[in-house]
């Protein structure tokens, strides 16, 4: 509850402004990520760090992808794998759901935090494997399980964009609209549970206390960048495709809020089967109530086992995160692909190879999140790819947009487009809201770091270093282009800043001193 104040506020001064900014960046210059920096020619660097940023978040995301569709082939059975003790993958410890009870976790250790159950144990032993590596020094080789489920990602990744958005349109078609009908299902069947009305009531429970919290304002921030997509190129990427007269005003608003809206609805799903599991073995909601994958891949499978019929409800959970997978990583890599394609006319020419060189680079590289202790080396990749990073690639965005190249002009812009200027609150968002939001949430993030963990594993001094170093190659990128752009230019020192962030196609006109980003 105390999550969604800040995520609505977040929202509106933020998320909705640069969704709108980044589709009518992209829909009126019809380019990439990279390109789109013809209207401030120094601002590139941005541009590929989103790009990288993209490619980053793709190495480790397909990963989850294929853990979802290692689940789908595992729920084809009368009985699912991760109901009872008795696989091979089993510790002598695993401890049977219905002979649980509270006190079986002692020294105040939340349910959700008990690996012993056949559940966690399926995900940590039977999937991950984790219990044969000692930590993120001792990966050893990819499991062949995992390696097969990830090729079959890629493939259909491939295929789903070698065409450009004549594929991938058609595609998303069914990844779009299928998570609906098996969310609204999945819905309607959890607050019939017993015990979900006291987890929804967890979830609409605001806890006032939490907002001091500064990792609170950090999640919900991060979490408005990835569920709109905003700073990773995507938006512009799409939106360059775009008819010149779409109306992506509209767009802006009506996608951004269907988006938040069934960000909302789900909690609701979610937190039934909380309840749910909380009213089971008799614990409180906060102690089930938990994030990330173990929420995804342990605790709702686990609720799902003790269901009539969890045969299909299994399977159309894991549908449903497959095509949510699916849609997502399209999204990333068609950035990318887009991106560097619009920048270089020889990848865009060989547009299917160039999609298949991308998309076997990274399952290439993601063969490393599917060793033994691959989840370290997702947990690291997850922490550092596109948390600090992609908010300053954001940052650097708006003051690209609104302060170099200038509001006044891109309203002009917009204007061509569809008839009508930006209304008074967009334009003060983009000029000061969103840059001194984005500015805030950066710098307290990285005052609040904490060392890297998993569960009670704590990452070495060089884990976190490494992770910094991948953080870092993507910010860098802003300013090494700005200092090598600039050297790169003819002139004085007035005329190369003039050409620096003069648009290309005014370029002309600083021969002349007309200069219009030097005048007031």
């Amino acid at each position: 509850g105390a999550f969604l104040i800040p995520y609505i506020l977040f929202l509106i001064i933020a998320g909705m402004p640069l969704f709108y900014m980044e589709l009518a960046l992209g829909q009126y210059n019809r380019e990439g990520a990279a390109t789109v920096w013809k209207i401030c020619p120094v601002f590139k660097g941005v541009g590929y760090a989103v790009i990288l940023i993209a490619l980053y978040v793709g190495f480790y995301y397909n990963v989850i992808i294929a853990w979802s569709l290692y689940y789908l082939f595992s729920s084809f059975t009368f009985e699912l794998p991760w109901t009872n003790c008795d696989n091979s993958w089993n510790s002598p410890n695993c401890t049977d759901p219905k002979l649980f009870n509270a006190s079986a976790l002692g020294d105040g250790t939340k349910y959700s935090k008990y690996k012993l159950t056949p559940a966690a144990e399926f995900y940590e032993r039977g999937v991950l494997h984790l219990h044969e590596s000692r930590g993120i020094h001792d990966l050893g080789l990819p499991r062949w399980q995992l390696s097969l489920c990830l090729l079959v990602v890629v493939i259909i990744l491939f295929f789903s964009l070698w065409k450009g958005v004549k594929t991938s349109g058609k595609v998303v078609w069914i990844t779009a609209t299928l998570p609906y009908v098996v969310l609204f299902v999945l819905l309607i069947h959890g607050i019939t549970l017993p015990g979900a009305y006291n987890g929804i009531n967890a979830y609409l429970h605001i806890d006032f206390r939490r907002l001091k919290e500064a990792t609170v304002w950090i999640d919900a921030a991060t979490q408005i960048f990835y569920s709109l997509g905003a700073g990773f190129g995507v938006l512009i990427a799409f939106a360059s495709y775009n008819k010149f007269d779409n109306n992506c005003y509209r767009d802006a608003l009506l996608t951004s809020t269907i988006n938040c809206v069934t960000s909302f609805i789900s909690g609701f799903a979610i937190f039934s089967i909380l309840g749910y599991m909380a009213h089971e073995h008799k614990v409180k909601i906060e102690d089930v109530a938990t994030e990330g994958a173990g929420l995804v891949f342990i605790l709702y499978p686990e609720a799902i086992s003790t269901l009539s019929g969890s045969t299909f409800w299994a399977v159309v959970f894991f549908i449903m995160l497959l095509t949510l997978g699916i849609d997502s990583s399209m999204g990333g890599m068609e950035a990318v692909i887009t991106g560097l394609a619009d920048d270089f006319q020889i990848l865009k020419q060989h547009r299917k190879l160039f999609t298949f060189g991308v998309s076997f680079g990274t399952f290439l590289l993601a063969l490393l999140c599917i060793t033994n202790g691959g989840i370290y080396v997702l947990t690291l990749l997850d922490t550092f790819a596109a948390g600090t990073s992609i908010l300053f690639a954001v940052l650097m965005e708006a003051i690209g947009v609104s302060w170099f190249y200038g509001v006044d002009r891109f309203s002009e812009d917009i204007q061509q487009m569809m008839g009508f200027k930006p209304g008074l609150y967009w334009r003060l968002c983009w000029k000061f809201v969103s840059p001194a939001f984005l500015l805030f949430v950066v710098i307290v993030s990285i005052i609040n770091f904490k060392p890297l963990t998993y569960d009670d594993y704590t990452f070495p001094l060089w884990a976190n270093r490494i992770g910094w170093g991948i953080a870092l190659s993507s910010m860098t990128l802003v300013p090494a282009y700005i200092i090598y752009k600039f050297m790169n230019v003819r002139g004085t020192f007035k005329e190369r800043l003039a050409y620096c962030i003069t648009p290309e196609n005014e370029h002309q006109l600083v021969a002349q001193g007309n200069v219009r980003q030097f005048k007031v």
